[in-house]
């Protein structure tokens, strides 16, 4: 392929072809032996194109997609990539023209106060190209997981997807409420009723005699960002400094992993949040990845000791 670059916004006729180059350049960049395997029958591409088309680019050469760049729009906080490109085509500044794209997509969103992406902390290359768009290194992050431990069946909350529709709009009230807690303007709604529109988990509420403490938005499962017999904790938030709180979300996580038929749970959190990254290694948690957490502007956000927050950006 020769022809100039062309990026575009990501059509769902495109999303085969994008979903190819996004499986390729991870799994070559993991050195997998058939690097289209990536992630197995986990959907990501998919997953945040339906979530929020107007986040998702495509980059065309030729008339073929060949890579895509990706957003999830959290409000006040809007989560840059995956940005990938198809190994065939690497060096040829293709990744740099999906980013001048999706820096312009959050200039055009004014709610959002922090952009943030997940790198790979070991590659130069990656911290170079993201720090040229005014990304600075924050904190590590540890892509955790354990084995789901059977349990005797208890319900792990309220489950979102169960509430009837008056009560469900009460609960992403709450959930926005719990959530700009930790960082004001940070909501979570776009992602809680894709979850529950796309069938690709649930959400887990935990409520107190004031109403919900404490939410996990969980994908479970193949066509999910888990994939088969993983129950993936996409984000989960309790309030500043409620450690009891967040350790009974932890265990709700864990429960419903184990009634959803899962054999691992993940969930990632960055060490900023030191609390929460020590509780989840005290429940027997061990990182399989770690990632590096960029900011833009050069600030905190909601990585401070006293947050119990869980998310890894991937």
């Amino acid at each position: 392929m020769n022809g100039s670059v062309r990026i575009r916004p990501l059509g769902e006729a495109d999303l085969d072809a994008a979903d190819r180059a996004h499986r390729l350049a991870f799994g070559t960049f993991f050195g997998l032996p058939d690097p289209a395997k990536f992630r197995g029958d986990a959907e990501v591409v998919r997953t945040r194109w339906r979530t929020d088309p107007a986040a998702a680019l495509a980059a065309e050469v030729d008339g073929k997609v060949v890579g895509s760049g990706l957003g999830m729009d959290w409000g006040s906080v809007f989560v840059v990539g995956p940005v990938t490109v198809d190994p065939a085509l690497w060096s040829r500044g293709i990744a740099r023209q999906l980013m001048d794209e999706l820096m312009a997509l959050v200039a055009a969103r004014p709610a959002v106060t922090l952009a943030g992406l997940f790198t790979h902390p070991q590659s130069t290359k990656h911290i170079r190209l993201y720090e040229s768009y005014g990304f600075m290194p924050q904190s590590l992050i540890g892509v955790f997981s354990k084995p789901v431990v059977a349990r005797v069946a208890t319900a792990p909350g309220l489950l979102y997807s169960r509430l009837s529709a008056t009560d469900q709009e009460q609960a992403l009230a709450a959930c926005r409420a719990v959530a700009a807690a930790s960082y004001p303007g940070l909501d979570l709604t776009r992602e809680i009723r894709a979850v529950a529109a796309l069938r690709l988990g649930d959400t887990l509420l935990l409520t107190d005699g004031g109403g919900i403490s404490g939410f996990a938005i969980c994908h479970c499962s193949a066509g999910s960002e888990a994939g088969s017999g993983r129950c993936f904790v996409k984000f989960a938030a309790a309030r500043p400094g409620a450690e009891a709180v967040f350790a009974r979300l932890v265990e709700a996580c864990e429960t419903f992993a184990a009634t959803a038929g899962a054999e691992r749970v993940i969930a990632g959190v960055a060490s900023g949040r030191r609390a929460a990254y020590r509780m989840l290694q005290a429940r027997g948690y061990r990182a399989d990845l770690n990632g590096l957490a960029m900011h833009r502007p050069d600030a905190a956000g909601y990585d401070r000791p006293d947050l119990f927050v869980i998310d890894d950006w991937r």
